[in-house]
């Protein structure tokens, strides 16, 4: 049995108010691309599909889309879970006949022990869940952690193992060892649903979803793939892809994508960033954290950068602002507007208003005087 391993694709997500729909196209057209080149017997989607509970319109119908081209084009059978950004209730709509075509989708606890049996291998399909769900299922009252839940549900589906055949686990969670990044929702209260992955040991291969870097755990068979696009300046130094997994012989292989728009981080002075040759090296369109070298006052300074850099999702000065040791003087209220402000800016910046910042100034205070 070969797979794809994929999650997290948080269809809808925005990056700092950029609408990301055009890079998780482009992702999963890679994906697809890989699932066909590599000859694969199934396709592995572990929780989060979606990146709210009630996604919008257009996420619905782009994941409705991904998940017709799989499965009814290229007739991939399909093994999906529900992750903790999805609506459990919402996603299964329709699960009933999805079955039909291959496509298991699993959002409920019970399910994970009725194993999707496909080749040589048993796929045991377990949602994200609350400790809640699984003290119901299970009637124990002495289950308040997800740990606790994990314990009972590994022992229950090892009752389902087929001796001849390898067992697969697809799941959901924060796995003990793993580290998270700024895009992820954090669900943890003092560790409580940590897993730890000797817990896993039983299973021939684990896939994960939750973490966004394939990197996030280091063990030879327990697995996040991380997701296919950057979700944050935390991701930048990530390499999103997927994972190639073969049951027997055992073999995981990591395959790469390849950004539409990379996430970065760009550090120099406004003269370096500003200066042709070197913004015509850069990938323009990149989503850039700008990181400024300049400690001087730079007349609006967003505006110039975005006219070269068009998807800047945040600004900072690495060495902070000019500070002085001027004193500030007591500022005759009387004054002309004008003057108080060339005199406030001068004793704050240490710097003079050039004519355009005269410029700016004056229209703005017109502006107001007007509204008054």
């Amino acid at each position: 049995m070969r797979f794809l391993h994929t999650a997290d694709w948080h269809l809808g997500k925005q990056l700092h108010g950029f609408n990301l729909q055009a890079e998780q196209q482009a992702a999963y057209e890679q994906i697809v691309q890989l699932a066909v080149q590599e000859k694969v017997d199934a396709v592995v989607i572990a929780g989060d599909l979606y990146d709210r509970a009630v996604p919008s319109e257009a996420a619905v119908q782009q994941l409705n889309s991904m998940l017709m081209d799989l499965n009814l084009k290229h007739h991939l059978p399909l093994l999906a879970i529900s992750g903790n950004h999805d609506s459990a209730p919402r996603l299964r709509t329709g699960s009933a006949w999805f079955a039909a075509t291959d496509f298991y989708l699993n959002t409920k606890v019970s399910q994970a022990l009725t194993p999707v049996v496909l080749g040589d291998t048993q796929f045991f399909l377990l949602p994200y869940f609350e400790p809640f769900e699984a003290r119901h299922y299970f009637e124990d009252d002495s289950i308040r952690t997800v740990q606790q839940a994990m314990e009972k549900l590994v022992t229950a589906m090892q009752a389902q193992f087929d001796l001849d055949k390898k067992q697969v686990l697809i799941a959901h969670f924060f796995a003990a060892g793993s580290t998270h990044v700024d895009s992820e929702t954090q669900v943890t209260v003092g560790g409580l649903n940590a897993i730890p992955v000797d817990l896993l040991a039983p299973f021939d291969y684990v896939a994960l979803g939750h973490l966004h870097g394939k990197d996030a755990l280091h063990a030879d068979r327990v697995r996040y793939s991380g997701s296919p696009v950057k979700f944050s300046i935390s991701e930048a130094t990530q390499t999103k892809g997927v994972w190639i997994v073969d049951t027997d012989p055992f073999e995981a292989t990591f395959k790469p994508l390849t950004p539409l728009r990379d996430v970065r981080i760009l550090k120099g002075s406004f003269d370096d960033l500003t200066t042709p040759a070197f913004y015509q090296q850069q990938a323009q369109d990149d989503y850039l954290s700008i990181q400024l070298t300049d400690r001087q006052v730079i007349p609006n300074v967003m505006a110039v950068l975005r006219e070269i850099y068009p998807n800047i999702i945040n600004l900072e000065r690495v060495n902070g602002p000019v500070v002085t040791d001027n004193q500030i003087t007591e500022i005759d209220p009387s004054l002309d507007p004008m003057l108080l402000m060339a005199d406030f800016f001068k004793q704050t910046t240490d710097e003079t208003l050039t004519k355009q910042q005269q410029h700016w100034a004056q229209n703005a205070l017109t502006a107001a005087t007007k509204e008054d």
